[in-house]
């Protein structure tokens, strides 16, 4: 059997170091270490692993708690601040610069609508009155992140369609773009935001998007089941909104939800 030497301190029950030799049956236990003079039990060990792993376990549990909390009830507010944040950016960025506008205007709608605006809206705003619009589908440049497309169409044209329906208010990056397009016309005072509701929306379904009820008490906006006995008037009332300034005080063509 091979040696294990010990160096002690002198006048002392302290170990400084001990030199072992290999021994491939030799197994360490409380009575292996209390013969070599370890005073200490082997118990405060495993009473110090059983704590950290209690911390630890407390730990993550309380994080996941937390953050679904914040999710369920805080997710919407997040989200206008990221977006605030987002707009922040771009003002800083191209304030100064005087960038003309690409566009007359951005179709923000969800995939389930794009019959509707590709078959009602594009027809009259492009084709009869001869606006440039901006759309997802043609118009976001390939490979640029989604997030940076939205900012970009929605600060590079004069003004945001808003086409809502149900599925627009379930999707998040309709969401996203709403909140967008709703951040730069209160931050900026201008006029440059117009609600076409393609149904009737009952008031509840609009309560996580505070910007947008604030903004429904203030003007007026375009319903498309109202129009159905006279959607001339609908597609001028639209085409007036669409040649307004951009002061936010002028006067507010979308008078259809009040007839």
């Amino acid at each position: 059997m091979s040696k294990i030497h010990l160096k002690k301190k002198k006048n002392s029950s302290n170990f400084l170091a001990f030199q072992t030799h290999e021994f491939p049956r030799f197994f360490i236990s409380e009575i292996n270490l209390k013969a070599f003079g370890f005073k200490n039990d082997l118990k405060s060990c495993s009473q110090d692993i059983n704590f950290n792993c209690f911390v630890s376990t407390t730990s993550v549990i309380l994080f996941v708690m937390a953050g679904s909390f914040i999710y369920h009830f805080m997710r919407w507010q997040l989200y206008y601040a990221y977006y605030l944040f987002l707009g922040w950016l771009y003002d800083s960025k191209y304030k100064n610069k005087q960038v003309p506008h690409q566009y007359d205007a951005f179709i923000s709608y969800n995939y389930h609508d794009e019959s509707w605006v590709i078959g009602e809206l594009l027809p009259k705003l492009e084709g009869e009155q001869g606006w440039k619009l901006c759309l997802h589908h043609r118009d976001f440049e390939p490979g640029k992140p989604i997030t940076q497309n939205i900012t970009d169409a929605i600060y590079g044209s004069r003004k945001t369609i808003c086409v809502i329906s149900r599925r627009y208010l379930e999707s998040e990056w309709c969401s996203r773009e709403v909140q967008t397009a709703s951040f730069r016309l209160f931050d900026e005072q201008k006029d440059v935001l117009i609600l076409v509701f393609l149904e009737d929306i009952p008031t509840y379904l609009l309560s996580p998007f505070h910007r947008m009820r604030q903004l429904l008490k203030k003007q007026t906006y375009l319903s498309w089941p109202r129009a159905a006995g006279h959607p001339e008037v609908f597609w001028e009332n639209l085409r007036k909104a669409l040649q307004t300034g951009n002061d936010a005080n002028e006067e507010n063509f979308l008078s259809l939800t009040q007839e």
